[in-house]
């Protein structure tokens, strides 16, 4: 070869090399250690049940966690028993339940064949969210959104089973609609009826028909949740996004779980006006979730935004958007950042595994993006979180030979009914200040993850950094499945 051609190859080599450093040296990092994916699907499923709200069964395997709120709803003379804690406090919102619901059941539908024993506990975990969301919607056009008084119950640091602040229930209506979280609720219950299909058709079909009504009383009646609730609901689960991403949602969900055309065609004529080329994927963003769940349904515009997100992402892409931390984790600054890097990293995989059947690659520039890619990249995000990172930290409680020990969570950080069984009230403050490691392990809890250099300081005052929520570690468990079995 000439020399002025070699010097033109590696003057090129060197240019994609550039493009792809941030990647490479992190995956090198990342691949020094292997991790049971097993242990940690068992462990990430096993969280929930540290999160559960009422009446707790004979065979809960989290045994410091004990009943709490059985007076849920009575203020309005309804049953809002049940249902999860979103994160370390101890309110109850509609909205990010439904989601880690919608999730799971997601996770089940896709991999739960993958799942062996724990498929079950999925399940139990999928149910234990959806049996509180078909008590929120008994009544005609009336839905419950949240179970609580946020800033009362954040002005205490107390365990859910003797606390002592307001359980106001407050719903959404005809009158002060709240599109948002209706939708999220049919989607959770199409996406579960579709998971109990087999097992339970009698539940599926029950989930499948209060999915359809609830998603008609969101699409009749529009409007955000954020204009009658948002005294309560704000900050913490304000709508920031608009709730026409959730109608659809739930209109592709009910599709996939009727292959009624009806849903199909809304879906088409809703997304009008939408910016679906993104990769905005969380409790309040859908977008580029439905890209990839109807991906599969025949020729459509969605696929090319399928596809655009992934040029979104991957660091060796031309038309890259995403940030990533010095280690390579994806990275934006806000609360609870691994809901980011686990979310997309649920669609990645997934999107990936329909491109393997599809037998098609992605083209993002000149750059060609193949399904084991996409896959690779989720991988390396996971185990990211699970330990190969520079901390050298899993951010899985209970997972590793280094974790979390102070995740920002009333329940593992305050003393367990079983070893003070007097009321403790409002009176953990201490315990919060404290130094030491939380007193109970909330195994699997996955918490808010590192700062944007990859540094994790494990205070528990730090909600940002170290609180755990639902919504990272239900499509935690449908990625954590596709690896165990591959």
């Amino acid at each position: 070869m000439q020399p002025k051609k070699m010097a033109a190859l590696v003057k090129v080599a060197a240019a994609f090399l550039g493009l792809i450093s941030i990647v490479t040296a992190a995956e090198v990092t990342g691949s020094r250690r292997g991790h049971d994916y097993g242990d940690a699907l068992s462990k990430s499923i096993l969280f929930f049940e540290g999160q559960r709200s009422g009446k707790l069964p004979t065979n809960q395997r989290l045994t410091w966690r004990r009943d709490s709120a059985l007076k849920d709803g009575s203020d309005h003379g309804v049953d809002l028993t049940g249902g999860y804690y979103d994160a370390g406090d101890n309110v109850k919102y509609s909205f990010p339940m439904a989601f880690s619901a919608t999730m799971l059941a997601w996770s089940v539908v896709e991999y739960g064949g993958a799942m062996g024993e724990e498929r079950r506990h999925a399940l139990e975990a999928v149910r234990w969210g959806t049996d509180f969301l078909l008590k929120a919607t008994e009544k005609t056009n009336v839905v419950y959104a949240l179970v609580g008084v946020p800033v009362e119950d954040h002005h205490c640091w107390e365990r859910p089973e003797d606390m002592d602040t307001p359980r106001t229930s407050f719903a959404v209506t005809d009158k002060s609609p709240g599109s948002e979280v209706s939708a999220e609720i049919a989607a959770a219950m199409a996406a579960a009826s579709l998971a109990f299909k087999a097992s339970d058709p009698r539940y599926s079909k029950l989930l499948l028909q209060r999915a359809s009504q609830v998603f008609q009383f969101a699409d009749k009646f529009r409007g955000s949740y954020n204009t009658g609730l948002g005294q309560w609901i704000c900050p913490f689960y304000c709508d920031f996004g608009g709730y026409q991403d959730e109608l659809v949602w739930a209109a592709a969900w009910l599709h996939k779980a009727t292959n009624d055309a009806k849903y199909w065609n809304y879906v088409k004529q809703n997304i009008q006006g939408m910016s679906m080329a993104t990769s905005a994927f969380g409790w309040d963003s859908k977008h580029a979730g439905i890209n990839v769940l109807v991906s599969q349904v025949y020729f459509n515009p969605f696929i090319l935004n399928a596809d655009a997100l992934v040029c979104n992402v991957l660091p060796e892409s031309p038309s890259k958007s995403e940030k990533f931390t010095p280690g390579g984790l994806m990275f934006v600054d806000c609360m609870c950042n691994l809901q980011r890097s686990a979310a997309v990293s649920f669609l990645f995989v997934t999107y990936g595994t329909y491109l393997q059947k599809a037998k098609r690659t992605i083209n993002c520039g000149n750059v060609v993006v193949t399904p084991a890619r996409l896959i690779e990249f989720a991988k390396f995000q996971v185990d990211y979180i699970l330990g190969n990172n520079p901390m050298n930290m899993s951010y899985m409680v209970g997972y590793g030979h280094k974790y979390p020990e102070r995740a920002h969570h009333r329940g593992a950080s305050l003393p367990s009914i079983g070893d003070h069984p007097e009321p403790m009230g409002c009176s953990g403050w201490s315990y919060l200040n404290s130094s030491n490691p939380n007193l109970n392990l909330l195994v699997g809890a996955v918490v808010g993850g590192p700062d944007g250099n990859d540094q994790f300081a494990d205070n528990r005052r730090d909600a940002k950094y170290s609180e755990p929520t639902t919504y990272v570690n239900a499509p935690l468990v449908g990625i954590l499945a596709y690896f165990k079995a591959h």
